[in-house]
């Protein structure tokens, strides 16, 4: 992306995925930004725990992604999952109840840069990150899950649907706010 105008331009970003190859890609495609790499969860914590990140991108298998999104939410610090075997409903909806501010298959790699420029420049607005990225990957997530997918969960989904802007993900973060639970909300 050359765009002189973009979110991910100077921001500190960090990158877990077991596969050096990825974290290669990554880091090349989000040229703009400083990215900072972890291969396993013990390094990973190690940096999310010591380091304050504009935005974490977390594998979810082989690292532990949704162990390190809870420790990502804890530090305030947004959290995109991304995954190719993971690539399924349940793990969509644990990372949307965890806290995720987005969830993207690894066949986008190669449009994670517009794609997380978008999403997290939205966010700054306080814009809903989920509504954007459903919009955008809508029709991919109905071809890899099937037609109806969203039936077996489908309380689920309405609910998430009717609450873009509250979402689950974004109540867990809130959860975490001192400034917020001081008050008793």
């Amino acid at each position: 992306m050359t765009q002189t105008d973009s979110f991910l331009k100077g921001k500190h970003i960090l990158a877990v995925d077991d596969e050096y190859d990825v974290l290669e890609t990554i880091q090349e495609i989000l040229e703009q930004a400083r990215v900072d790499i972890a291969q396993d969860y013990e390094t990973a914590l190690e940096k999310i725990v010591q380091t304050r990140y504009d935005l974490a991108i977390l594998d979810i298998m082989g690292v532990n992604g949704i162990k390190l999104l809870e420790e990502c939410v804890k530090q305030d610090i947004p959290a995109v999952m991304l995954t190719a075997n993971s690539l399924n409903p349940g793990s969509l909806m644990q990372s949307i109840k965890k806290g995720a501010v987005s969830y993207l298959s690894k066949e986008h790699l190669s449009e994670l840069d517009s794609l997380l420029d978008e999403l997290m420049g939205e966010k700054s607005k306080g814009r809903p990150t989920w509504k954007i990225l459903f919009e955008k990957l809508g029709n991919h997530f109905n071809q890899r899950f099937g037609k109806g997918w969203k039936n077996e969960n489908r309380d689920f989904w309405d609910e998430f649907e009717k609450n873009w802007e509250i979402s689950k993900g974004i109540q867990e973060r809130l959860r975490h706010k001192k400034n917020i639970i001081d008050k008793g909300i």
